[in-house]
């Protein structure tokens, strides 16, 4: 018999241990005393340092992969822990492998189908997800213990201009500066509190790009965004900000012709919630509060929020062509476009990837929109009709509705098949046995 094996590891920590090579070992002893037992090296399955309360796992991907395709009869854990560390998550894996024919086994505890065991094993994943659970909140409880004291650093990655200890990443004591990118984040202030200036995000990224200074992922273009977050980050004054966001449900998309995305964005949080951490400065406080004001006012002064003319669909068109997000402009009185972001934005020109679609008249846009708006009200039949269009998926961009035709041209080929299949079996069954008429139409009759 064909069996698989499946370990996992859910820390770095963990892996750097070797309990990976022990629970193979493990396994490996229990192979050796079935001699009916086939291990295939390709049907070793491991992840290392992935958490049991994801799905998104590469090990386990290419394990349910495989045994769809039916490559092995069993799989051979060390603990239902290991499979997974949510009940629910457990019990659907569980559900999945026991359709494509593959039995799970566990050698703490070898399961059969007696109700008493299968009790047993509901109970140890509930109790498995409730372990994961206390063990995280103790470790945020500590972590948060921990940035409080001011003995770990909010950061993963250190920002631009600060260097790590390779030993100790995370103790603050042990921040240093970087001599070459810290004098740039203080040409960077510099620059935007100079009265002298220009003093705009774009024109500190122009200057920057032009002198061929790399952006902190060694890119030869700055980004606003990325001076943005310079000049907004209080690390550059000397102090390390933890909890400065928190989570929050995404509310709306950056295109209506792109979907949401992860559904998660970020929320400020109260500045009397926020944990400081001191590090090294490179900036004085009184230059790092000069440009938070002018980041303030150039935020107030700016264009969109001064516009004078009332977009109808503000926030709602899209460019057909980059799938991009377009943004109001008036030219001159009566002369009112939507504009793409790709065809504005300074970064995507100096890229050449600035996009060609045209400008979208306002007014008469609005007013085509605007009269169909009108006419779906007023016509309930209309509404009925695109609705019965959309339960039968002509509302589905291009490639879908041909993806969805191939599918049912396969399955209508598959029937074709199966038909025939039954068919020929029929006639191999009548032939060497004496059905009655009846029953062989009644074969041949029954539905596939």
């Amino acid at each position: 018999m064909e069996i698989a094996l499946y370990v996992r590891v859910s820390t770095t920590r963990q892996q750097q241990n070797q309990t990976i090579e022990q629970q193979l070992e493990r396994l490996r002893d229990e192979i050796a005393g079935h001699p009916d037992w086939h291990l295939a090296e390709g049907h070793i399955f491991r992840d290392d340092g992935y958490s049991g309360a994801k799905f998104n796992r590469p090990g386990l991907d290419r394990l349910r992969d495989q045994a769809a395709m039916a490559a092995f009869e069993l799989v051979l854990m060390t603990a239902p822990d290991r499979l997974a560390r949510n009940y629910v998550h457990q019990v659907l894996l569980m559900d999945d492998l026991k359709k494509v024919g593959c039995q799970v086994e566990f050698l703490e505890r070898p399961m059969s189908e007696d109700p008493h065991d299968q009790l047993l094993l509901h109970i140890r994943g509930a109790v498995a997800e409730y372990e994961r659970n206390l063990i995280a909140e103790r470790m945020r409880r500590g972590r948060q213990a921990k940035l409080r004291s001011g003995l770990l650093l909010p950061w993963t990655v250190a920002p631009y201009g600060f260097v790590l200890d390779p030993e100790r990443p995370r103790d603050p004591s042990r921040v240093r500066l970087d001599p070459v990118k810290a004098e740039i984040v203080r040409q960077i202030f510099a620059w935007y509190t100079d009265p002298t200036t220009p003093a705009t995000l774009y024109w500190v990224a122009k200057q920057l790009s032009d002198q061929k200074i790399p952006t902190p992922t060694g890119s030869p273009r700055w980004n606003v965004a990325t001076i943005r977050g310079i000049l907004r980050s209080p690390a550059y004054a000397g102090t390390a900000i933890s909890g400065r966001t928190r989570p929050t449900a995404a509310h709306q998309r950056k295109s209506a012709l792109k979907p949401v995305g992860p559904g998660h964005s970020q929320r400020p949080v109260p500045v009397e919630e926020w944990i400081a951490i001191p590090v090294p400065a490179i900036v004085s406080q009184e230059t790092f509060d000069l440009a938070q004001k002018r980041l303030d006012e150039n935020k107030q002064m700016a264009r969109r929020n001064n516009h004078t003319h009332d977009y109808l669909l503000r926030g709602l068109v899209s460019c057909a062509r980059c799938q991009l997000a377009c943004t109001g402009r008036s030219r001159q009185p009566g002369y009112d476009y939507y504009a793409c972001r790709g065809r504005t934005d300074a970064l995507r020109a100096a890229q050449g990837e600035r996009c060609t679609a045209r400008l979208a008249p306002a007014n008469a846009l609005g007013q085509l929109v605007w009269q169909d708006l009108c006419h779906i009200l007023t016509e309930p039949t209309f509404i009925i009709h695109e609705l019965e269009r959309a339960q039968v998926g002509e509302w589905l961009p291009q490639a879908f509705q041909a993806r969805r035709q191939s599918l049912q041209a396969t399955l209508a080929q598959l029937e074709r098949q199966q038909s025939r299949l039954l068919e020929v079996y029929l006639a191999e069954v009548i032939g060497r046995t004496s059905l009655s008429a009846s029953a062989a139409n009644w074969f041949k009759l029954r539905p596939v």
